[in-house]
């Protein structure tokens, strides 16, 4: 009897059930034992990515269990007390015996990998589960007199058994990053410290993203390279603010590289050898993918070069299109799993082009920012570097603040030794310093708009920064005459005793 369906293709025999390998990764599971017995701090990381029976080998099973139990006691992990926990036990010479142990302690890729390697292993561990299922599931289609409905109704409730197994588990994607209310408000890290700045006045804080943007030449690079710098502990300040080290910064060099290199130049000496060789990692040329096409690409490179700080430079180079709404979205994205996972990230990024030639103290607006509006509305702080190409004297605007506004400031590039300073004429301490008569909120908003007649929003920026001056002992209010317009415009505020004491 002919096919009745010429064109059907048989498929492939299955494989024996001999043949199938089991998912695993060795190297994974030695990386995060390894990490644990360096840290024990490591092992409460790990544990709800883990969850239960993730291990491929029974002996790193065994080394994990003896892990937890240390932990719980809050004793130590390392190899040589762990060596004594597993003789005690007898399974000493089962795992390995203490020359393998001190292997693991040695095969040690980054503490602050050891989340991203633990991932690796839960992976695995789901796949040896479903492997497992499937072939229980073919192995009673091949019975005989196998009846298909009772086949797949058990099947059905593996799955479901599974799927609810992962969700109620801490690693579950619904779960893992899921916290309390009071966790959420107390402890997840809104209370810290500045990476850049004051609590007053912030430039970049912790978890939030950072944005510089210019035109080109205008120095976003060289005042990027200073953050960065100052990160690695080779200076304390950046535009007389202080900056928070790191560990290790891995710089995204997707734009002109060897620019990028003669730039960092002007300010490396031989002294500077060891910290930048260990602190500063730097990828040179486009990235593997662009940023909105592999979300975790960004993680990724962080956890790959065990890094706590990415610079970006700059971001049209790592997003397939800027005026994109949806690839903006998907960016932002790739920029929060980063940051998630306790990586911080400063962006350099340009203007429209339209606007590259405003005359120089004119305030420019976020809607000058090339690109789609989700970029900075995703972003933690903006800087937007406003001035010609190649002068030295710019302008800094903080567009978007944490906290209070920094600036404007005019500021001078000292382009020989890549090095920013900050124009005292436009300090409101220094401008309320030098002022024999005090200064109202209003003359104060005057002088920093450029001479302009201020608007609104220029008295109330003003005003914060007379009030955070007295709020910090460096200024006095006098309350303006009674009846006077206005209300607190009529007041004057004069410096300090202290203030004019420490400058003197």
């Amino acid at each position: 009897m002919a096919d009745p369906d010429p064109n059907r293709t048989t498929p492939p025999p299955l494989p024996p059930m001999e043949a199938l390998e089991s998912p695993y990764n060795v190297d994974a599971e030695r990386a995060v034992l390894g990490a644990c017995m360096h840290d024990a701090a490591v092992i409460d990381t790990v544990r709800p990515v883990l969850g239960d029976d993730a291990f491929y080998r029974p002996a790193h099973e065994t080394i994990w269990r003896a892990l937890l139990a240390q932990r719980r006691e809050d004793k130590p992990t390392d190899p040589i007390v762990l060596s004594e926990v597993l003789q005690q036990q007898g399974d000493l010479q089962r795992v390995g015996d203490r020359v393998y142990l001190h292997q693991l302690a040695d095969a040690l890729y980054g503490i602050t990998s050891a989340e991203h390697h633990a991932e690796i292993i839960r992976q695995r561990a789901d796949l040896r589960r479903l492997l497992t299922s499937a072939v229980r599931t073919v192995q009673r289609a091949q019975e005989p007199g196998a009846d298909p409905e009772a086949i797949r109704s058990d099947a059905e409730a593996e799955m479901r058994a599974e799927r609810e197994r992962a969700l109620s588990s801490g690693q579950g994607r619904l779960a893992r990053f899921a916290v309390d209310g009071w966790s959420f408000v107390r402890e997840t890290g809104a209370d810290t410290e500045p990476l850049w700045g004051t609590r007053e006045q912030t430039v970049w804080a912790p978890g939030e993203s950072l944005m510089i943007v210019g035109a080109p030449g205008v120095g976003k690079t060289t005042l990027a390279h200073q953050v960065i710098f100052a990160r690695l502990g080779l200076q304390e300040t950046v535009l007389e603010l202080p900056v928070a080290p790191s560990r290790r910064v891995l710089y995204l060099a997707m734009d002109r590289p060897k620019q990028i290199a003669k730039a960092m130049a002007r300010r490396v000496f031989d002294t500077d050898e060891k910290i930048l060789q260990d602190g500063l990692v730097v990828w040179q040329g486009p990235l593997p993918a662009t940023l909105d096409k592999e979300p975790d690409l960004l993680a990724d490179l962080a956890a790959a070069h065990q890094a706590d700080t990415i610079v970006i430079d700059s971001l049209k180079d790592a997003v397939s299109t800027m005026v994109d709404d949806s690839l903006a979205v998907a960016f932002h994205n790739a920029r929060m799993r980063a940051l998630r996972g306790g990586v911080e990230i400063l962006e350099l990024h340009h203007q429209r082009k339209a606007t590259a030639d405003a005359p120089r103290g004119q305030r420019p607006a976020l809607d000058q920012v090339y690109g789609s509006t989700w970029l900075t509305a995703g972003a933690g702080s903006v800087l937007f570097v406003t001035g010609r190409a190649g002068d030295p004297a710019v302008t800094l605007h903080h567009l978007k603040t944490p906290t209070g506004e920094v600036g404007p400031l005019d500021v001078t590039h000292d382009h020989k030794r890549g090095t920013t300073t900050v124009d005292p004429s436009r300090d409101p301490a220094a401008l309320l310093r030098n002022a024999v008569n005090g200064m109202t909120v209003r003359e104060l908003a005057a002088v920093l708009t450029g001479g302009a007649e201020p608007e609104r929003a220029d008295v109330e920026k003003a005003r914060r920064h007379l009030t955070r001056l007295v709020d910090s002992g460096l200024a006095t209010k006098a309350d303006g005459i009674a009846g006077g317009t206005g209300g607190g415009q009529q007041a004057r505020y004069y410096a300090s005793a202290r203030h004019l004491t420490a400058v003197g």
